[in-house]
């Protein structure tokens, strides 16, 4: 039978999370309801992508029996609270990234999943993609030797958006794409914890964080660099450094299609993936690759886990702790809702 999903906002990655879908065999995959604020924006969601259900509140959505499991697609301050909703309706969570604003709520998330036995997921589709198993094949291998150096940009003018500048809504760089580069790492040098993090940025008006570059450091001399940015266009490649050659994911690095690998005998090797094209156009790039996640929760679901053996939630305890922290060190502080500070 189709794993039945439920999804939470009609949203811009809702969007193209539903187009992703569309790719996958209906026998396996159907969206059968979708909830907004508005339930205008429910309804005009539901008639483009052909859902049978939409609501105007996402309690009617925990409320339908028949659906199997809910894609968060919320800004990033509703995450927590529309994630214990669902879990307390006993419906598994798939949830945009980043899982919570802080690690505490994020804490109290997976204790209630477990508690009820039921799935939770943050959606960090990047971990799924062609081109990461093939880097984590490539270093497990050990094609490029040791890994000492891991080094992540993600830069795009963005600023002007609100999701990103507006304090109240979770905004700020490091939330919103520092996330990704976290999961580069811990895929990459985790699943342990930096032993030393140091970190600089800038914050807007607002008292979000316009940029912010990072320094941390792991255990056997592993070194990470990570930059974000919100006011400048950054070369979006990831560089994976061993001690027999060079990894690149080329840009943009949590979506790629290529990799390229080049060892210290002068050997280069390029990996190119390609996407099928969806029948209209996303509204991020190569986003069509979320449809790995999408299958990779139904392989869990028909499993029983309650966690993604790939991503799991200590995976993402981590990334959200190591958040907190930078955070912390350049003076950014949701005084409403966050505890960390």
């Amino acid at each position: 039978m189709a794993t039945k999903w439920g999804i939470i906002s009609a949203s811009k990655i809702s969007h193209d999370f539903v187009l992703a879908l569309e790719k996958l065999s209906t026998e396996d995959h159907k969206v059968v309801a979708v909830a907004a604020k508005d339930i205008s924006r429910a309804k005009h969601f539901a008639d483009d992508f052909g859902i049978p259900a939409y609501y105007g509140s996402y309690e009617e959505l925990g409320n339908d029996s028949n659906v199997d499991v809910v894609y968060i697609g919320a800004l990033n301050h509703q995450h927590y609270s529309l994630t214990k909703l669902m879990l307390e309706s006993c419906k598994p969570v798939l949830c945009e990234k980043p899982f919570c604003i802080n690690a505490k709520q994020l804490d109290e998330l997976i204790k209630l999943s477990k508690a009820k036995q039921l799935f939770l997921m943050e959606a960090m589709w990047s971990r799924f993609t062609p081109a990461y198993q093939k880097v984590v094949e490539e270093v497990q291998n050990g094609t490029i030797g040791t890994v000492l150096h891991v080094q992540a940009n993600f830069g795009r003018q963005m600023s002007h958006i609100e999701r990103i500048w507006k304090k109240e809504v979770g905004g700020g760089s490091i939330l919103d794409i520092g996330v990704y580069t976290l999961h580069l790492i811990d895929t990459i040098l985790g699943p342990g914890k930096p032993v030393f993090i140091e970190s600089k940025g800038t914050l807007n008006s607002h008292g979000t964080d316009e940029n912010m570059s990072a320094i941390l450091q792991y255990p056997e001399g592993k070194i990470a660099v990570i930059s974000t940015h919100t006011k400048v266009e950054m070369d979006c490649s990831a560089y994976i450094h061993g001690t027999k050659g060079t990894i690149k994911i080329h840009e943009p690095f949590n979506g790629s299609k290529k990799v390229t690998v080049n060892t210290t005998n002068n050997h280069t090797s390029s990996y190119t993936f390609v996407q099928p094209d969806t029948r209209k156009p996303t509204m991020f790039p190569n986003s069509v690759q979320l449809r790995y996640e999408i299958d990779h929760v139904r392989h869990c679901l028909k499993k029983g886990f309650i966690e993604s053996p790939i991503v799991t939630l200590n995976n993402s305890y981590t990334v959200q702790e190591i958040m907190d922290r930078l955070r912390n060190q350049i003076g950014v502080h949701f005084e409403d809702y966050d505890t960390s500070s």
